[in-house]
């Protein structure tokens, strides 16, 4: 199995109505609406995967759980950066679905049913404190960090042991569109996050 390492950015936003409990529980509590919809986008900025290079590509996904996350059943899908060569795409597609071990094992364990990867062009933008995502016709999203007491300092949960990273900035969502597998969703006003990676495996 390839070695494989990736550092950027991860935003998600989901339509827990406050800052989603499953990052403290770690999945063991329900989402404040008794189920988990959410959508994500990475930026890598260095990454390898064997010797194939994954710096500078996005990725975006669709993640609907029913339950607790801790209980799985998990429906997930991706869209891969457009910019990839076929080398680029396995090896994102090898990580994101699990199946490279490591950081992202939890997905081959928790992932019920996987609708696949598809190309898109996938638009990672960091504008000051805001991040926005982009997939044609797929998702349209914008997240911030929350208000804090002192101006200019995010609000962090430091030192978790949320498998996405152990600091998470609290945000929200000001855009949050998406329209891909019969799912319509609208979660402006709801909770986000903002997190730097730095997985590997396997």
């Amino acid at each position: 199995m390839e070695t494989w390492s990736l550092k950027g950015e991860l935003i998600l936003n989901c339509n827990c109505t406050v800052f989603c409990p499953c990052v403290v529980s770690l999945g063991k509590h329900l989402p404040t609406e008794g189920h988990c919809q959410a959508w994500a986008g990475i930026r890598i900025d260095k990454g390898k995967f064997g010797k194939t290079d994954l710096a500078g590509l996005n990725v975006a996904l669709l993640l609907d759980i029913p339950e607790r996350m801790a209980r799985g059943n998990w429906t997930a899908a991706l869209w891969i950066d457009d910019r990839s060569t076929d080398a680029q795409f396995k090896a994102l597609e090898t990580i994101l679905s699990g199946k490279g071990k490591g950081s992202t094992n939890i997905f081959s364990i928790v992932v019920g049913t996987y609708l696949g990867a598809e190309r898109a062009t996938v638009t990672y933008e960091n504008d000051g404190e805001k991040r926005r995502l982009t997939v044609p016709k797929k998702i349209v999203g914008e997240v911030q960090p929350i208000a804090g007491a002192k101006s200019g300092e995010a609000v962090v949960l430091k030192n978790s042991q949320y498998w996405i990273a152990p600091d998470v900035v609290v945000a929200e969502a000001t855009q949050s569109r998406l329209r891909a597998f019969g799912r319509v969703w609208d979660f402006a006003g709801r909770s986000a996050e903002i997190c730097q990676i730095d997985w590997k495996g396997p």
